[in-house]
């Protein structure tokens, strides 16, 4: 393969060692790419270096890619990912806010995104969806097992080939099956500051609890019910006045916030999954 124009992120995670900030620059530097930024952390506990290095220039990748892997410690887990938009698809069941929210900031520009469907168990949202010109496929769950209703989704999702698949309050919880298809590449908005409130109703248990502030958690789904590598949070005060409804109704606007803040990290490759959490790189 040639060297070709290119605007590449490359992330970095390795074992931490001396001067790896040098051996990788310096790699750029010989293959004469340009660092637009660089940002990069240690882990002290683990003893691991990542890095997330933006660049472009005449980039011939193979030969990229052998060069640092001669510099770095064995058995990193490096990645050279396009810059620049992001293919997802969007699930939803009734509720319009996040949706809408995605669908607008995706239209004017504000969110480097192409919204290639979105995907419904219910028809509700369908008018939203085509006020965008983005392409609404109603696959009903009623009468059909999860598994069932998951396979059929899966048919519809799957040849637009998404980057990433977002739930924007998408109200039932996938199975194993399905996540695995999607590793790291399936975002959730759930309506609670996680680890609090997890499962249903979470306003009603936060209003409970009579808590002082309510939040909203982007994260990556994984096999545990609403413990995914969190990616974004954020919260805002209620009192004794709020009731339940009331939260939930407040709630909206950081739910919808969270979301679309997450997904612009995730889509401009700031976001590193470590175990079972995430570096947010600025």
């Amino acid at each position: 393969m040639g060297a070709k124009m290119a605007h590449k992120v490359l992330l970095t995670d390795c074992a931490d060692e001396p001067g790896l900030i040098a051996k990788i620059t310096g790699v750029c530097f010989e293959h004469q790419l340009n660092i637009i930024k660089n940002s990069e952390f240690v882990d002290n506990q683990q003893q691991r270096f990542f890095m997330r290095t933006e660049f472009d220039g005449e980039l011939d990748s193979v030969r990229f890619l052998t060069d640092l892997s001669a510099v770095l410690p064995q058995q990193n887990r490096t990645r050279l990912v396009d810059a620049g938009r992001k293919r997802v698809v969007i699930l939803v069941t009734k509720e319009a806010h996040c949706l809408g929210d995605l669908l607008m900031k995706a239209y004017y520009g504000a969110l480097d995104v192409e919204i290639a469907a979105v995907v419904g168990n219910y028809e509700i949202l369908e008018p939203l969806a085509q006020k965008f010109d983005v392409p609404f496929h109603y696959v009903s769950h009623e009468g059909y097992s999860r598994e069932e209703h998951e396979q059929a989704i899966l048919k519809v999702v799957e040849p637009y080939a998404p980057d990433y698949v977002v739930l924007a309050k998408f109200m039932r919880v996938l199975t194993s099956g399905f996540v695995s298809r999607f590793p790291n590449r399936i975002i959730n908005i759930h309506h609670s500051f996680l680890p609090a409130f997890i499962g249903a109703n979470p306003y009603r248990q936060a209003w409970e609890r009579g808590v002082k502030i309510i939040g909203a958690t982007a994260h990556f789904v994984n096999d545990n019910l609403d413990e995914g590598p969190i990616i974004k949070q954020d919260v805002i005060p209620v009192d004794h006045s709020y009731s339940a409804d009331d939260m939930a109704k407040a709630g909206r606007d950081v739910e919808k916030s969270v979301l679309s803040r997450a997904l612009a990290l995730v889509v401009n490759n700031q976001v590193v999954v470590n175990g079972n959490k995430t570096l947010v790189f600025k």
